[in-house]
């Protein structure tokens, strides 16, 4: 029996709940990864915020920084308010992004899967934007304090929550193409600075003036436009009614590559005491390190290993003067670019090929290559061959961002679906591990070869490409060893039935009492028009970054 046209004894949810978020019969998936994008490409500017650092640094002096004393430290510069900060200090906001990426990622991860992802996103938005406006205000008031709460803890949250909202939303949506699903999403996450670094820019050269850089502006107008993007994908996001699957699709049989997809489910609680876990969160953190370490030196490396040649000037660095240094960073710059662009080509192109070949030899493939290409380095370096060195780092870099697309994907073969988005963000601890390690590795060996060794700067990175190689090869032994998980980790029936209780699903929208069990097909023109919102941000942003690749080229 209904009263009102709801089933007797049947909650009314919420507008924000998981229940009011299930797809009607014909409900078009294609909706879904745009509304991922809007969220990623808005929260991926996190790469991007080194654009405010400059200007930061002089927010009190506008043309020339007024340097604090040798008496104030880090601890003092939170508080100081008539002096600059420097750009080191500047540069903890971006630690603590990802540092709080990866915990918050961890700790939210199961609620993020009972809650779902509608209510997920609108924290995101909340905490990421929110977060920006707080940071506006530690600008206005030269407070860094308010900075680090701001964007750094507060949107570092809305970042962990905004990263995985849509992991476990678009596997179950898309269980014949788990990685190419993934790989658009976290294509996104790759491609927010792109979009977000130019519009700053522009931003804060319309807003500056004699006594002002325009940060805290650019803020707030950014924060405003962010907030619109994100609650757009929240608000458009819907999960699969349970047990439905693509029209003429049938789970493919375990056997070559499939054999590792299971389909059962492992519960986030035991995930810390599976091999499994760890043999993929070392290889995680293995790939990520090896790429993260090169992403922050790229431009330097460029400049120190090729020196005049860059510009036809036969020169070393060192040699240089002011103008011809000027000139190689533009270049330089321009390297930076393409290897962003082949960054988030890779999310994509790597994880939608991961349905074809597996998740493991995927990674086999990241692993291997990646060790060879690192090799390469030092001889396309001391020979001179910028093609080979360009080409090289090229590839590794679209394998960097091919590994955090396609490992969703490897998650939901091994633990299955019903809480991959939750042991998605517990495995993210190794990418704030990585963040650490990679950099330290990098920047802690050219430092020993440069003031210890005395080493000329164009070879100061080769006995680095090694050590990378190494790690990489840590990672292949790992891969190597992941086989299927044990039947003993997996949920039985009556657990599986109790999670997806406290998950909130139901076979059906009418079930819940919003909606009813009336197929409707998605007009296409709604699909046209939430692709269409994230195209041309996405499309502006890569005409802007290929602008500065025709540098590069010339």
């Amino acid at each position: 029996m209904t009263s009102g046209g709801q089933p007797l004894g049947a909650e009314n949810p919420g507008f924000l709940s998981k229940e009011r978020i299930i797809a009607a019969p014909g409900f078009n998936r294609w909706l879904v990864p745009p509304a991922a994008l809007a969220i990623h490409l808005c929260i991926g500017m996190a790469y991007g915020f080194s654009v405010f650092w400059l200007p930061l640094s002089k927010a009190l002096g506008i043309k020339e920084a007024i340097k604090c004393g040798p008496d104030v430290g880090f601890f003092q510069e939170l508080f100081v308010s008539n002096c600059d900060w420097k750009i080191s200090t500047l540069g903890w906001m971006y630690t603590l992004f990802f540092v709080l990426l990866g915990s918050s990622a961890a700790i939210w991860g199961g609620w993020l899967e009972r809650a779902g992802p509608r209510k997920a996103g609108v924290v995101s938005a909340v905490c990421w934007c929110g977060g920006m406006l707080i940071s506006a205000l530690g600008v206005k008031t030269h407070q860094f304090w308010l900075m680090l709460l701001g964007s750094g803890v507060i949107g570092g949250v809305g970042l962990g929550l905004g990263y995985i909202s849509p992991v476990s939303t678009l596997i179950k949506w898309f269980p014949d193409r788990r990685g190419m699903a993934t790989g658009m999403a976290i294509m996104g996450f790759g491609g927010g600075a792109m979009i977000g670094s130019p519009l700053a820019a522009e931003l804060m050269k319309s807003f500056a003036s004699s006594t002002d850089v325009g940060v805290a502006p650019t803020f707030i107008v950014m924060a405003l436009v962010y907030f619109v993007f994100m609650m757009g994908g929240a608000l458009l996001y819907r999960v699969p009614a349970t047990g439905w699957k693509p029209e003429g699709w049938t789970p493919p049989a375990a056997q070559g590559h499939n054999a590792m997809i299971t389909q059962q489910h492992v519960h986030v609680k035991k995930v810390w005491g599976i091999p499994q876990f760890w043999l993929v969160w070392m290889v995680l953190c293995m790939n990520v390190s090896a790429g993260i370490g090169v992403i922050g030196m790229a431009s330097p490396m460029l400049q120190e290993v090729f020196g005049g040649n860059l510009i036809g000037v036969a020169k070393k660095f060192g040699e240089l003067d002011k103008a011809q240094l000027t000139a190689i960073a533009g270049v330089a710059a321009g390297f930076t670019a393409l290897l962003s662009l082949f960054n988030i080509g890779g999310r994509f192109f790597w994880a939608s090929l991961s349905d074809k070949l597996g998740r493991k030899l995927t990674y086999v493939v990241f692993l291997v290559l990646g060790g060879v290409l690192y090799f390469s380095v030092p001889a396309s370096a001391s020979a001179g061959n910028k093609l080979m060195f360009v080409a090289a780092f090229c590839i590794i870099l679209s394998m960097y961002g091919g590994g955090f697309a396609t490992v969703p994907a490897y998650l939901a073969d091994l633990f299955g679906t019903q809480m991959v988005g939750a042991i998605h963000g517990r495995l993210l601890t190794a990418w704030a591990t990585a963040g650490i390690l990679g950099p330290v590795v990098v920047n802690y060996m050219r430092d020993y070869q440069l003031d210890v060794l005395h080493m000329p700067r164009e070879q100061v990175y080769n006995q680095t490409m090694y050590i990378l190689v190494g790690m990489l090869a840590i990672g292949l032994v790992c891969n190597l060893l992941v086989k299927p998980v044990a039947q003993k980790h997996f949920m039985t029936e009556a657990e599986l039935a109790e999670e997806k209780r406290l998950a909130h699903e139901r076979m059906a929208a009418g079930e819940v009492g919003v909606g009813d069990t009336t197929v409707r097909r998605t007009d296409p023109i709604w699909v046209a028009a939430a692709w269409t919102a994230v195209g041309i941000p996405l499309a502006w942003g890569v005409y802007r970054t290929l602008l500065s690749v025709a540098k590069f080229m010339n």
